[in-house]
């Protein structure tokens, strides 16, 4: 699959978009990024999909992984916003 059709999937989710503008207000911990009605391992698997379309970038703090957006992310969120 490439690079624009992995991103296009990515954000086309709900749950995926709305953990996105969460994170581009700053970094998160993993372990405080929920989402109402899903588990934490679906949140992780979401943000596993973000990660692998570049949209965010993770960092390890000890044992916690702290995510945050990449500039690819934020012209995308920007364009989104201008729809």
């Amino acid at each position: 699959m490439d690079t624009k059709t992995k991103t296009l999937k990515a954000v086309s989710d709900p749950t995926r978009l709305s953990l996105l503008q969460r994170i581009a207000k700053g970094e998160f911990c993993a372990c405080r990024l929920k989402c109402p009605g899903k588990s934490q391992p679906a949140v992780s698997q979401h943000l596993s999909k973000l990660l692998c379309a570049g949209l965010v970038k993770v960092r390890c703090n000890g044992a916690k992984r702290i995510y945050s957006i990449t500039e690819k992310a934020r012209r995308i969120l920007h364009d989104i916003s201008e729809w």
